[in-house]
């Protein structure tokens, strides 16, 4: 008998691909939904200040407790839930994954949304179903309530706004979804900060089958990767049995706490993000390009031959994201995240080159 992987992995890890992270060096990186803005000089050398004084030769803390205060205070988490730390949301998604992984328990997810989801399903071993959203990427109420009875899913994700249509899902809809749901309903708000306020963070406490994720990645602190669940204590005291040990390392943790207490900074950058959200949505209409309607921080732009497209702005020094092949409704669809208004600027004279 071999001794390789082809014998001793899953089958169903082995019929998986890896996340693909496309090469960026030298391009114009508008593909993963990053704030473009570095932090101001002044700040960056206090963060600089900070860091050089951690003692990285001792463990973090392992509970992070500033951390935590610093991120209620920043994201208006009621003092009544709790909160756990992941390293980045992907670690938070996997978490509840296994937790809830018992024999023959399935995940519901809407498509096309976050890829992680179904990833994370897998690599749990549970069973993965999927309900297509409408042609214009809505959300499909009647199909998503037949398919809780149908499934009766022990986890149901829900990206809000989603990605990578950008939308928002009606909140009464997704209320219903939740009080239907027989097991966990977690609404991942990745990019709650472009979404002009919509947020399920009141609804936490009225339901006892509800927790929401969000990450710091978003508001300029990709690097760091710290993210977040939150939700009633006896949810993540159970996923607290499943956080490896140290998971956020001791300058992330570090620096996040500094960071996100400059609100103002992160705010401003946010503000300036959706005011070019805005000129790049006029912009592609102006050249009769398709898209949809964002309240994140990137649009979704469907275009004839958008593989080709990929291709040429990749020529010209522009990486955006192409989804084209890997959902049906995605059909020739590329993911154009917000830049720097000198970004969008090259990036639709390049579209504009292209087109004619």
């Amino acid at each position: 008998m071999s001794k390789g992987p082809e014998s001793l992995v899953r089958e169903d890890i082995r019929a998986l691909t890896a996340y693909h992270v496309t090469p960026a060096a030298g391009l114009v990186k508008l593909d993963a939904m990053e704030n473009p803005y570095c932090l101001p000089e002044a700040l960056a050398a206090e963060m600089g200040a900070r860091l050089a004084a951690v003692a990285v030769n001792r463990y973090p803390d392992p509970v992070a407790e500033p951390l935590k205060a610093r991120l209620r205070e920043a994201m208006a988490i009621p003092d009544a839930q709790d909160v756990l730390l992941g390293n980045g949301s992907d670690e938070i998604l996997q978490i509840i994954s296994l937790a809830l992984a018992r024999p023959g328990a399935v995940v519901l997810g809407l498509e096309p949304s976050f890829a992680m989801y179904r990833m994370s399903a897998i690599a749990a071993g549970m069973r993965y179903e999927g309900v297509a959203l409408s042609h214009d990427f809505c959300l499909d109420e009647a199909a998503t309530l037949r398919a809780l009875e149908t499934h009766r899913p022990a986890l149901v994700w829900i990206a809000y706004p989603n990605n990578p249509s950008g939308n928002l899902f009606p909140r009464d809809a997704l209320l219903r979804i939740i009080a239907r749901a027989p097991g966990l309903v977690v609404i991942d708000e990745a990019y709650y900060a472009f979404s002009g306020g919509a947020t399920l963070m009141p609804e936490l406490g009225r339901h006892e089958n509800l927790v929401l994720v969000r990450t710091v990645s978003k508001l300029g602190l990709a690097g760091l990767r710290v993210g977040c669940a939150i939700g009633d204590r006896a949810w993540l005291g159970e996923f607290e049995k499943l956080r490896l040990p140290y998971n956020v390392n001791v300058l992330s943790a570090a620096a996040a706490e500094l960071l996100l207490a400059h609100r103002d900074v992160l705010d401003d950058q946010t503000r300036r993000i959706v005011e070019e959200r805005a000129r790049l949505e006029s912009a592609l209409d102006e050249l009769g390009i398709e898209r949809f309607p964002s309240a994140a921080n990137f649009i979704l732009a469907r275009m004839p031959g958008a593989a080709g497209v990929f291709e040429a702005l990749k020529g010209r020094g522009i990486l955006v994201r192409n989804f084209h092949g890997s959902h049906p409704l995605l059909a020739n669809c590329l993911r154009l995240t917000v830049g720097t208004p000198d970004e969008n600027r090259r990036l639709i004279e390049a579209l504009r080159s292209i087109a004619g």
